[in-house]
């Protein structure tokens, strides 16, 4: 299965001000949901976020803030997204297909992805987009969510997925701009 810019939403979980220095290597985990951002908007594949308790964990990242209209935001106080209709007021979530990003990779990602398939939703995890404080736990997530499903894709594999072919003029500016 491909996953389809036509079918598909990235959906960015819990990436926060207070949270993000906590994570290991948060800067690498940050660029490469910067740059799957940057290739969706520009394939109009639409963009949706969360954020945990944001009076303890703080606003969303200002890199994110400044590139995802707050109403593609959601609050949510479940470490799912997916429960108690948190993802509701976000048309995008009636595509079937959901790229998940975001952190902490053992908790909240891993819960709403087992949420999303609960759903029947095609779920695709991008490995160098998520993460937790300690390497150990992504790790176990990840296994995890293969078991029970997930696809575990890298952000290169989400990008030509979307792209589907070469020969176009956005794949030629993708190619020259984003992908190095």
């Amino acid at each position: 299965m491909l996953i389809q810019a036509s079918q598909s939403v990235l959906l960015l979980i819990d990436l926060q001000a207070r949270l993000a220095p906590a994570i290991h290597d948060i800067d690498a985990v940050l660029r490469h949901n910067l740059w799957l951002v940057e290739v969706a908007q520009r394939l109009g594949v639409p963009v949706a976020a969360t954020v945990q308790y944001p009076a303890g964990l703080g606003p969303m990242v200002p890199e994110l803030t400044a590139r995802i209209p707050v109403a593609d935001v959601v609050e949510k106080i479940h470490f799912s997204a997916a429960a108690d209709g948190c993802l509701a007021s976000l048309p995008a979530l009636a595509r079937h297909q959901v790229v998940l990003t975001g952190t902490e990779t053992h908790v909240c990602v891993l819960q709403t992805a087992l949420g999303l398939l609960a759903q029947g939703k095609e779920v695709f995890v991008v490995a160098e987009a998520v993460g937790s404080r300690r390497p150990e736990d992504k790790e176990l997530a990840l296994q995890r969510l293969r078991q029970e499903g997930c696809r575990i894709v890298s952000r290169e594999m989400v990008a030509f997925e979307w792209l589907h072919k070469a020969g176009t003029e956005i794949f030629r500016q993708v190619s020259r701009e984003l992908i190095r």
